[in-house]
C-alpha cells in the first residue's frame, strides 16, 4: 500500500477508551476524528450514544467494546451489549472474547458465543470485531480463533484491547492475516504509538489500526509521505 497522510487516518479507529476518561475526551475525541478523517472513533458504551450524535451525519463511524476489557462476561450479558450498542448508534462492535476459554481450548463455548454476539450486531446492520488479546495466547489458540472467525466470517480480527500486558506485534498480525482470508480485516491494537510501528503493522497485513495518538500518527504520516515524498 502506498501510504499518505490521508490513508493513515483512514486505517485508524481512534480510541477514547481509558477508564478516567469522561464527556470531555469523547468531545475532543470525536473532533481531532473529524478533523484528521478517521475510520471510526471508539469509546465506551456509556458514552456511544453521544459518540453517534457527535459524528452524525460524516463517514466517521462510531464503535464501541463488547466484554471489555477481559472478557468474562456471560454470552447473554455479551448479547445484550451488542444490541444495546446497536441501539446506542454503534455501527462497529469490539468483543472481548473469553479468554478464559480460549485457554481452556472449550472451542465449541468460544464458537457459539461469537456466533451469538456477531447474530446480534448483523440483525441491525453492524459488524463485529473479534478481540484475541494475543499476548494470554499462544500461537496455536490464535491459529484456531482465526479459523473459528472465519468459518462464521466475522468482519474483522484484532489483536489486543491495549489494556493487557502486551499489545499488538508485527509477527501476531502476519499470523493472523496469514489465517484469515481477505474478506476479513485484520486490526492491530495496544502499543501503536508511533508512525514507524503503525507503517510495520500495515506493511505485516494490518487493514485497521487502534491508537489513541491519532493527532501524533496523522502529523508524522503527512510529514513523511506527503511533504518529503519518501516511504
Amino acid at each position: 500500500m502506498n501510504l499518505t497522510g490521508e490513508l493513515v487516518a483512514m486505517l485508524i479507529d481512534h480510541a477514547v477508551l481509558g477508564p478516567d476518561q469522561g464527556s470531555a475526551d469523547l468531545e475532543e475525541g470525536c473532533r481531532v476524528a473529524l478533523e484528521v478523517g478517521v475510520a471510526s472513533v471508539c469509546c465506551k458504551p456509556d458514552w456511544l450514544r453521544r459518540c453517534a450524535e457527535l459524528l452524525d451525519g460524516s463517514s466517521v463511524l462510531p464503535s464501541t467494546v463488547i466484554g471489555f476489557p477481559h472478557g468474562a462476561q456471560s454470552v447473554a450479558v455479551k448479547v445484550a451489549e451488542a444490541r444495546q450498542a446497536i441501539l446506542d448508534g454503534g455501527i462497529e462492535l469490539d468483543m472481548v472474547v473469553n479468554i478464559g476459554r480460549v485457554r481452556d481450548e472449550a472451542w465449541d463455548a468460544v464458537t457459539d458465543e461469537i456466533r451469538q454476539v456477531l447474530a446480534a450486531a448483523r440483525e441491525a446492520g453492524g459488524q463485529l470485531k473479534v478481540i484475541f488479546e494475543n499476548c494470554y495466547l499462544d500461537d496455536d489458540h490464535k491459529r484456531r480463533l482465526c479459523r473459528i472467525c472465519s468459518e462464521l466470517e466475522v468482519d474483522f480480527v484484532k489483536t489486543s484491547t491495549g489494556f493487557g500486558p502486551g499489545g499488538a506485534t508485527v509477527e501476531d498480525i502476519r499470523l493472523m492475516r496469514a489465517e484469515c482470508p481477505g474478506s476479513i480485516g485484520v486490526k492491530a491494537a495496544g502499543g501503536i504509538r508511533d508512525l514507524d510501528t503503525l507503517v510495520a503493522m500495515v506493511e505485516a497485513g494490518a487493514t485497521r489500526i487502534g491508537a489513541s495518538r491519532t493527532v501524533e500518527l496523522v502529523a508524522a504520516a503527512h510529514q513523511r509521505f506527503d511533504v518529503s515524498g519518501t516511504g
